[in-house]
């Protein structure tokens, strides 16, 4: 073993007794299951089933989500184990995953034995950029094949992999399969002396669609007649830029809606307040849209329904320094896309959109309100822009099938 790997698995070691603090400082902020902690140490709440097991790792919400019809593949012909490790995470696994579902082990050394001798899977897979030493490793020991999809290795992440060649060709070339989710992250991971690194696409082009919620949107267009605009995941920064472009396009279109979905719901209170004369309705309050208002969705889980409500949305995220947020939720439903410059978390996403005409991109504040001015006035453009999106997502559609067999026929 290396001895930078040594040295990595000797030092968590010694900051785990650490972890029960930290955990037990994230569970007051609601940010951990107080009754599930002792899955964090490796401790196993559910009994292993008798049939194969396969391991799917999905850090977060927006890993979840694009694992699911994987899952769902995988699920066909042996029981799937998912772990995250956020509550949000965990509430999308049981509402929507065929999977059982744990916390993940914390990754120290003792505690990702104690999980894997429990659940003992016939194969691992780990999704985008989950690179944790000592499970891989863990592993590797026990001979249980393992794969990386959808993977992605940023610039920053691949210089600081190159200033350990040896731990890199140890954990990176351990995997049966690398399926990079963009040429570009093939191309880094490549740099890190790798070869067959395949590059099928990103799986999150295969997610289902959001859930709808036909009542609401029935509601929703009742109140007001349109046209509608959607500033989805919007950031501190943000907002401003889209109550102004709602103000100034009231001027050509009196009755326009305009939703804002902050990314961050408690944020709600701080938007209302830069309304100013504009109207504010507040969904998590009961209230309804008024035409020519602003509609303040804060709210979780109802994307879904103004995606589809609103032919045109823009994505935050994307006119900060944030690096955006999925805009192929949009596209799916038919929701012709705009964003800011800041798209470097979801480049293959957005050159992908933007090489079919589903999307359009803007280098500031100042050209948001004239490119949506232009998008508003031409809505045979917004029907193109919708269809090219539904038409590439709808491309990748056996993508996981593909993965699981992979996966499947690797195992023992």
């Amino acid at each position: 073993m290396p001895l930078s790997l040594k040295l990595y698995r000797t030092a968590t070691t010694v900051v785990s007794p650490l972890l029960p603090w930290w955990l037990a400082r994230r569970a007051r902020r609601g940010k951990e299951i107080r009754s599930r902690l002792a899955e964090r140490y490796g401790f196993a709440s559910l009994a292993r089933p008798a049939s194969p097991v396969v391991w799917v790792h999905a850090a977060s919400m927006g890993e979840t989500m694009s694992a699911l019809p994987l899952i769902s593949a995988l699920a066909a012909h042996a029981t799937v184990l998912l772990t995250t490790g956020t509550v949000t995470s965990a509430e999308l696994a049981a509402q929507r995953a065929a999977a059982i579902h744990q916390f993940v082990p914390f990754d120290v050394a003792a505690y990702v034995g104690r999980f894997l001798d429990h659940w003992r899977p016939d194969a691992a897979v780990f999704l985008e950029s989950e690179i944790w030493p000592n499970m891989l490793n863990a592993l590797d020991a026990r001979g249980v094949p393992r794969f990386l999809f959808n993977a992605r290795l940023s610039s920053r992440s691949a210089k600081r992999w190159r200033r350990f060649p040896q731990a890199a060709a140890r954990l990176f070339g351990g995997f049966t399969l690398i399926a990079a989710q963009s040429r570009h992250d093939a191309a880094a991971l490549r740099g890190l002396g790798l070869r067959d690194i395949e590059s099928w696409g990103n799986l999150k082009f295969a997610t289902p669609d959001l859930p709808d919620d036909a009542a609401a949107q029935a509601a929703l267009t009742e109140a007001c007649p349109g046209p509608w605009l959607l500033a989805a995941s919007t950031h501190p920064g943000e907002d401003i830029p889209v109550i102004e472009a709602h103000r100034a396009l009231c001027r050509l279109h009196p009755s326009l809606t305009t939703v804002i979905v902050p990314r961050h719901p408690n944020r709600a209170d701080a938007i209302a307040s830069l309304a100013h004369s504009v109207p504010v309705a507040r969904r998590s309050r009961g209230e309804m849209p008024r035409p020519g208002g602003i509609y303040l969705a804060d709210t979780m889980g109802e994307l879904g329904v103004f995606y589809r409500l609103c032919p045109l949305a823009f994505i935050g995220g994307t006119l900060v320094p944030v690096g955006g947020h999925n805009m192929i939720e949009a596209a799916q439903l038919g929701c012709a896309v705009v964003v800011g410059p800041h798209y470097e978390n979801h480049f293959e996403a957005m050159t992908t959109l933007h090489s079919v005409g589903a999307l359009v991109d803007v280098a500031n504040f100042m050209e948001l309100e004239a490119t949506i001015a232009r998008l508003m006035a031409d809505t045979a453009r917004l029907q193109a822009m919708a269809i090219a999106g539904r038409t590439v997502c709808e491309g990748f559609a056996d993508l996981p099938q593909r993965l699981a067999r992979r996966v499947l026929e690797a195992m023992p």
